[in-house]
């Protein structure tokens, strides 16, 4: 654990102010929920919580049989980072953090689809081999909790075959919804 030099102290009602810098360090943003951990040094130990991370094999599942079924890459992310990815090289995308313009599609709430003459949207904040083709939030009892997207590679000009069509569109929708209705479930 690494220490920061800052000190704060508890106030009468049991609250403590996390700094504005460690917050925007750890993009934890106002609203957003943390897991409270103890150990037996008597650390108090603050983790960002991720409701889609509980469904994280559950989401990979899902991701892998879009991939084997209907030849998608695929990514499934909640709002910080890829939870599961399959189509593509899983060093490359689990665990990354995300683009801010990916972000942006997110707190959009709106299925996003790329055409023709868009910038291409990169998955990951380090950028990464593939672009988004579409994408669509994922939201549970109206709280946006991450993102599913379809991919295609980033080199050369995007196939004929692989052009977003109305099916992609719907099959990234569906995998939205289910997993946001699996986690009100």
């Amino acid at each position: 654990m690494k220490a920061t030099g800052i000190v704060r102290r508890i106030d009468d009602l049991g609250r403590v102010v996390i700094p504005k810098e460690i917050r925007r360090t750890m993009r934890i943003r106002e609203g957003d929920p943390l897991e409270i951990y103890t150990d037996r040094e008597g650390e108090v130990i603050f983790k960002k919580y991720s409701p889609i991370g509980e469904l994280a094999s559950f989401a990979a599942q899902y991701a892998e049989t879009l991939h084997k079924t209907c030849s998608l890459s695929v990514v499934i992310c909640d709002r910080d980072a890829v939870i599961a990815c399959s189509g593509v090289p899983k060093k490359e995308y689990a665990d990354h953090r995300l683009s801010s313009e990916l972000e942006g599609i997110i707190e959009g709430r709106n299925l996003y689809v790329w055409n023709e003459g868009n910038e291409k949207i990169p998955v990951t904040a380090d950028g990464g081999s593939h672009f988004v083709s579409c994408a669509m939030p994922i939201m549970s009892e109206g709280d946006i909790i991450g993102c599913v997207a379809s991919l295609c590679p980033m080199s050369g000009d995007r196939p004929a075959e692989q052009t977003a069509t109305d099916i992609e569109s719907k099959l990234i929708l569906t995998a939205a919804g289910f997993l946001g209705k699996q986690l009100e479930s």
